[in-house]
């Protein structure tokens, strides 16, 4: 299989190349390895194109299939072709799926069960706040945690999933050996270690612009859902549901505020026909999942004392400013102050933004209520 896999990768070069030709060289010659030796006559006679046998002609001069394959393994990744029993189930019944696939990491039979959090680059504190709660509760409970390592809510995707334990996968629109944006260099590091990250673009390309729309049939076609935390109405996170509706995968949504343009989309989806999500069993419960639910609840925070329990009284889901915290509380700066950092510790509370805090599980009681 090895021998085999170096000319996919040496073909995948060619511009162009895509799920058709290759089931036709496959086809006609048995082997992409006889096709690669074959002659402009017989890739005629096979049914490539003009365009297609002249791309090859010209390319296969300076492609050395060898050296391909020296390129992965410098950077300690793998290339997956359709024919190999390690490629993802689940993106093989994808019409439009790769005919290769390059990975860093692992891709284990458990990310089967898998979902995608995609949404908007320019997150709100709502949107930051409501992805890493879903987030967090699902990678406790098992679940593989699929973005596209953008800024935004992918990103805080991806963190919430590496600081829950989870496994996550960022799916790239360049090659494995290009992390765009370059800040997130350190988080795809922590991706390798703790998941994976795969693209259908070779080593050395760039991410483009046309690269983003075409990656999101991976996000789509990858797992078993895609869940939207907050877009606005024209966002690529709502190409990426669209595309899993497409594929018969099921599409989830948080509802935002009708009057913050940030959720026009998400609220939009669900008017469609998305499934509300207001909870992570929301999305457990519509995928079957309920004895995940039950086997690995999460534990509860560490119970507050009065002083605590106050100031939980006057926290939400919504970011409040410790000034507004203390005016409301009517306690002193210092034991506000000092309260919540304890409360961070904790568990109970979490700062989202200069000085401004959110309530981590306002009924932390009530969940294990809720779990039959």
């Amino acid at each position: 299989m090895a021998q085999e896999t170096k000319y996919w990768v040496a073909f995948h070069r060619i511009p162009n190349f895509g799920r058709a030709r290759f089931a036709i060289l496959e086809q006609r010659f048995g082997s992409l390895e006889k096709a690669w030796d074959a002659s402009g006559s017989d890739l005629r006679a096979a049914g490539l194109d003009a365009r297609s046998i002249n791309a090859f002609l010209t390319a296969r001069p300076s492609i050395s299939p060898d050296a391909e394959m020296e390129r992965l393994d410098r950077i300690q990744a793998t290339a997956l072709t359709i024919n190999d029993p390690e490629y993802p189930t689940r993106l093989k019944e994808i019409h439009d799926h790769p005919p290769v696939l390059y990975v860093r990491g692992e891709l284990p039979s458990d990310d089967e069960w898998a979902i995608t959090v995609v949404g908007t680059r320019k997150v709100t504190a709502y949107g930051r706040e409501a992805t890493r709660r879903l987030v967090t509760d699902l990678s406790k409970n098992h679940v593989t945690i699929v973005s596209g390592l953008a800024r935004g809510v992918d990103a805080v995707a991806h963190q919430a999933a590496l600081d829950a334990g989870g496994r996550t996968i960022g799916v790239l629109a360049s090659g494995l050996d290009i992390i765009y944006p370059a800040a997130h260099a350190a988080l795809a590091r922590r991706m390798v270690e703790q998941g994976a990250l795969i693209t259908d673009y070779p080593l050395g390309t760039k991410p483009r612009a046309d690269h983003f729309p075409r990656r999101n049939r991976i996000l789509a076609g990858l797992t078993v859902g895609t869940l939207v935390t907050e877009a606005p109405e024209r966002s690529g996170a709502l190409i990426t549901a669209n595309l899993a509706a497409e594929v018969g995968r099921e599409v989830f949504a948080v509802p935002g505020s009708i009057l913050s343009p940030a959720s026009r989309g998400v609220n939009r989806l669900i008017q469609d026909g998305a499934k509300t999500v207001l909870d992570f069993r929301d999305v457990m419960e519509e995928l079957n999942l309920q004895v995940a639910v039950r086997q690995l609840a999460l534990p509860e925070p560490a119970a507050p004392d009065e002083t605590e329990s106050a100031l939980l009284d006057h926290l939400s889901g919504e970011p409040t400013h410790i000034d507004e915290l203390r005016r409301s509380s009517g306690m002193p700066m210092a034991t506000v102050s000092g309260a919540l950092a304890v409360m961070e510790l904790k568990g109970l509370v979490q700062q989202v933004g200069p000085m401004s805090y959110v309530c981590v599980r306002e009924t932390p009681v009530d969940y294990r209520a809720a779990v039959p």
